[in-house]
């Protein structure tokens, strides 16, 4: 009985994160962006995957509604990219959450990782990853600022650098 009662509990929690995932094509649209049942369901499933590789749990939707609801109106999203982008938005997500030690909100990290996507890595899931988000991380495990950083080389006003830039 106590397994069955988990199995539906859990079918029902799905149930209702692809219902949020479903009633963000109301505003998703309007960028051309849809999502299909079996698209919000594999999203579902791809968090719940990412939640068990990071052994963090969640209660409720999540945080998939508010990715998307976030990173809709980018440039950097097509109708052909969307749902692989935000599967791997998701991975990306539960991963820095660990990184950053949860010394950042679900918000504040996901108009982080929004913010970046859009500027500096302009639409690079790679750079976003790689470069900026294991700053931020770095950064906020060790106190220093959030913007800091140690591969910027100071020069002397008459100085070039290993490419002869001034």
């Amino acid at each position: 009985m106590g397994s069955e009662l988990s199995l539906f509990s859990g079918a029902l929690v799905e149930k209702q994160a692809v219902n949020e995932v479903m009633k963000c094509n109301d505003l998703t649209v309007k960028f051309g962006l849809v999502l299909t049942e079996v698209q919000a369901l594999a999203l579902v499933a791809t968090r719940s995957f990412a939640l068990k590789e990071n052994g963090r749990i969640e209660f409720g939707g999540g945080v998939i509604d508010k990715i998307i609801k976030e990173f809709c109106n980018s440039p950097y999203l097509s109708r052909h990219n969307y749902e692989d982008t935000m599967h791997e938005l998701l991975e990306i997500f539960y991963y820095y959450k660990n990184e950053t030690l949860d010394l950042m909100g679900d918000d504040d990290l996901i108009k982080y990782m929004k913010n970046a996507f859009n500027g500096t890595c302009q639409g690079s899931l790679e750079l976003l990853s790689g470069r900026e988000l294991y700053k931020l991380a770095r950064n906020l495990r060790y106190g220093y600022a959030l913007d800091y950083s140690d591969d910027v080389i100071q020069l002397d006003n008459d100085e070039e650098d290993e490419y002869g830039r001034y």
